[in-house]
């Protein structure tokens, strides 16, 4: 059993378009994103560090050779207080000033010892 939870984009969505990811503050939380770095794609999260850590950003080469390179990164993040903290990615390209696409998550946490076990 893991104790993290995977985020594809397929979750419930605020009306602004967040996607929305509930946690506790002792479960880290896993948000995957492809790339594709033969175009110089790279995401780049925002986000308050008073409210989330970021543990962990790993890349899985998905598909490559000497002419491609492309797969899957992962943002692990934990949440130091309750509460609803937005993370906001945007893709970069290397040449472009502004960013080319952008994922916006609102990652709701609650603290586990005011939950009731029952």
């Amino acid at each position: 059993m893991t104790t993290t939870a995977s985020h594809d984009h397929d979750g419930a969505t605020h009306s602004d378009g967040a996607k929305i990811i509930e946690t506790t503050l002792e479960h880290p939380i896993q948000i995957h994103l492809w790339e594709d770095r033969t175009r110089g794609e790279l995401w780049v999260p925002t986000f308050d560090p008073t409210g989330l850590e970021l543990l962990a950003d790993d890349y899985l080469r998905i598909a490559g050779n000497n002419a491609v390179d492309n797969g899957q990164r992962t943002f692990e993040f934990k949440a130091i207080k309750p509460g609803t903290h937005r993370v906001l990615f945007e893709k970069r390209m290397g040449w472009k000033f502004t960013a080319e696409d952008r994922r916006v998550f609102d990652v709701t946490a609650s603290d586990p010892s005011s939950r009731r076990s029952g």
